[in-house]
């Protein structure tokens, strides 16, 4: 089976950003912007990047910003970012799933517009990561299971210190924690739908259920991952980007490539 098949990706653009501070009073949390552009948009540049281009946005809180943004570039009338995010070969359906429906609600609700595949990507839309989409489908399609997710191992905010006999003997700052920890970036059969429940978490019953089912696969992930949970993780990813540290702009290699065929004519 091709990983060029026809698989939608299914985003969860649903939650508020009651930890952003006024970005997200403003707008939906996929909505804040990492170097201009939503972090919506560079997450699907990076499937896009890979050849999926059917995109489910499950939308709530404030989704009709999302559908203004993408289809006009602009909230309320006035420009919200850099230019359109929407690129022309772009397949983008807009699911009203409810401004407060659980996660696992949401994707329950979109099950129709997703009915004439046999698998959809899922993730959600406020997070970014290096990881190789081809990869995590032939890991998912190898491993046979109804759903596989991309473990990844998260920072300590913290500096880790190892003593004996009350002397430091290592001192790491922030250090990756020996734990995985659900990464989003998932792979779901159709028969996932039998494991959701119509509203709450994903991350809750349907997770654990598809754990005891033994359905559950887990592609690890070493490289770049982080979420958009806080201010200083938004500040910390749009440094990132002035910095040129770019790891999850996978697409941007392909680009300048382009372009410089395009200049060498």
């Amino acid at each position: 089976m091709s990983a060029r098949e026809r698989i939608p990706v299914v985003i969860l653009c649903g939650g508020k950003g009651t930890r952003l501070g006024d970005a997200g009073k403003l707008r939906p949390k996929p909505l804040v912007p990492i170097g201009g552009m939503p972090i919506l948009w560079h997450i699907m540049k990076a499937y896009a990047h890979h050849g999926h281009k059917e995109f489910v946005l499950c939308l709530g809180y404030k989704g009709e910003m999302v559908e203004e943004v993408f289809t006009r570039g602009t909230i309320g009338g006035e420009p919200a970012c850099d230019r359109v995010p929407s690129e022309p070969d772009w397949r983008i359906v807009f699911a009203d799933t409810g401004p407060e429906t659980g996660t696992s609600g949401r994707v329950f609700k979109i099950e129709r517009h997703v009915q004439d595949a046999d698998r959809f990507f899922l993730t959600y839309g406020d997070g970014v990561s290096s990881v190789r989409i081809d990869d995590l489908l032939g890991f998912h399609l190898r491993k046979g299971r109804v759903a596989t997710v991309t473990g990844v191992r998260p920072e300590t905010t913290f500096g880790v210190i190892r003593e004996e006999d009350g002397i430091a003997t290592a001192f790491a700052e922030k250090p990756r924690l020996d734990v995985i920890i659900n990464g989003g970036f998932f792979v779901m059969e159709r028969a996932a739908f039998r494991y959701l429940d119509e509203d709450g978490p994903l991350e809750d019953r349907p997770l654990r259920r598809l754990t005891e089912k033994g359905q559950l696969a887990v592609y690890r992930h070493e490289g770049f991952w982080q979420c958009m949970d806080n201010q200083k993780e938004v500040e910390k990813l749009n440094g990132m980007w002035a910095r040129k540290e770019r790891p999850w702009a996978v697409w941007e290699t392909s680009e300048e490539k382009h372009r410089s065929r395009e200049s060498a004519r």
